[in-house]
């Protein structure tokens, strides 16, 4: 029997003028049993952008599985044979702990697909368990080191509001005129909310992502929400803002991911433009989906350059103003969320950056036979 591995494998394409990340075509494996092995499985394949779960059974309709498999839209079966019958999985994965259940799925399982269960099943959750945990904390540990680039923007913009309160106050010690002081009091009590909002956005930002997270994410107000942290770490002053949103673009993914995903390239974008130029941001319904670009006005990507760019730890910045793993990350999460990212530039004209996402498919249900 074969064991497949998760671990994420790097490809280089020969690229003339466009770099492509390829999405290889998914691997569809069947969940057969969705209790609490079924579920943290569950949870895991669908980190893989290269795993496809096409579908979850249990003759329990409560079992917890089931109900996560509801938030992730897996089509949900209460017999084997019609979720085999219907899917035609390459894989199908038993973490029922039922001994009778392997000669029930060597009955009903079709030839050429594999089948895993027992120890054997559980050693690859575990395997796989542990490659989704490092892809998280590598992300989690990128996000961390970029926030020191954001001290400069977060003292000058909480300096300001904390020279305005102190201002107030030393006036409030000699002001008697009652109006005076609740009008004053009032521009204290808004320069502390700007501040705390201060806090909440980069509390919320640097926090640890929740894998359970996963959810339908506006992708027009995650950029603008990117916009407000990126200006942190780069000046805006300089740079126009061209914002060409389609209303209402959804794409399913972790919100925090994709927040740092949009974060990462606009600041990248600025970057590249040296604090002056015209940075992008367009979202367009197409037939795959929602496809989002972010393009700057900057020094551009040489070619012999594009097919690295990807890889960990590549990074053309100096040392220490770079990690080498952001776009690296951003890869990742956007092969977590089943999409694909291209990237077009041209030497000192610029580069944009393409993302597509697939649009959502109703979860199909399985019935009785």
């Amino acid at each position: 029997m074969t064991l497949f591995s998760p671990a994420i494998s790097d490809r280089r394409t020969e690229l003339q003028g466009a770099a492509q990340d390829p999405t290889p075509l998914p691997m569809k494996v069947a969940i057969i049993g969705a209790g609490r092995g079924g579920t943290a499985l569950l949870d895991a394949l669908h980190q893989i952008g290269t795993i496809g779960v096409v579908g979850i059974v249990d003759i329990n309709p409560s079992a917890p599985g089931l109900r996560r498999a509801q938030e992730l839209t897996v089509p949900i079966y209460d017999r084997v044979s019609n979720l085999l019958k219907n899917q035609q999985p390459s894989l199908v994965m038993d973490v029922t702990g039922d001994p009778t259940m392997e000669s029930v799925l060597q009955k009903e399982v079709p030839p050429g697909t594999n089948i895993v269960n027992g120890q054997t099943s559980r050693l690859l959750w575990l395997l796989i368990q542990h490659e989704t945990g490092l892809q998280a904390e590598l992300l989690h540990a990128e996000k961390l080191a970029g926030i020191g680039s954001f001290a400069a923007g977060i003292a000058h913009d909480i300096n300001n509001p904390l020279q305005l309160i102190l201002g107030l106050a030393e006036n409030l010690t000699e002001e008697t005129d009652l109006d005076a002081v609740h009008l004053q009091a009032r521009d204290i009590i808004e320069a502390v909310k700007r501040t705390t909002a201060i806090c909440r956005d980069l509390t919320s930002y640097s926090r640890r992502t929740s894998l359970q997270q996963e959810g339908l994410i506006s992708v027009n107000a995650k950029l603008d929400e990117a916009l407000k942290i990126a200006r942190y770490a780069v000046a805006l002053q300089d740079i126009e803002i061209r914002k060409r949103y389609q209303p209402d673009m959804i794409a399913k993914g972790n919100p925090d991911q994709l927040l740092h995903v949009f974060v990462n390239l606009i600041t990248n974008a600025v970057q590249a433009m040296e604090h002056q130029g015209i940075l992008t941001l367009e979202t367009t319904a197409v037939d795959e989906g929602t496809q989002i670009r972010v393009s700057d006005t900057g020094s551009g990507i040489a070619p012999e350059l594009l097919n690295r760019i990807f890889d960990p730890f590549f990074t053309t910045k100096p040392p220490g103003k770079g990690t080498g793993l952001g776009l690296y990350n951003i890869k990742n999460v956007i092969h977590h969320m089943h999409g694909t990212i291209t990237v077009e530039s041209q030497v000192g004209r610029g580069s944009t950056f393409t993302l597509t996402f697939p649009g959502e498919t109703s979860q199909s249900e399985g019935g009785s036979s």
